[in-house]
């Protein structure tokens, strides 16, 4: 799977292939180790797209992560801006 795919995924179907991925990856070695494999290059090949995934869901993380952080910061701003306003006024 290309990562042009990958991308177009939801994160509870990343997840799904994440699991696959690995299972799949565990059964590739036990065959490489009792030398049934013939195409040891699919370890790698699936190596690579775990950590496609793993890129992807933890750039949405950071994501999201911000989000939240911008959010929150704007809020705070916010209610400091209007604190100010509300003042008395001294008069010099």
């Amino acid at each position: 799977m290309e990562l042009k795919e990958l991308k177009k995924k939801k994160e509870s179907d990343l997840h799904k292939i994440l699991a696959e991925s690995r299972d799949k990856l565990r059964d590739l070695r036990f065959k490489d180790a009792s030398k049934q494999l013939k195409d040891v290059r699919q370890i790698r090949k699936i190596r690579v797209m775990i950590a496609r995934i793993l890129t992807l869901l933890n750039e949405r993380k950071i994501k999201q992560e911000s989000k939240k952080a911008i959010k929150q910061e704007s809020k705070k701003a916010g209610k400091k801006v209007s604190s100010l306003g509300g003042g008395k006024k001294l008069n010099n």
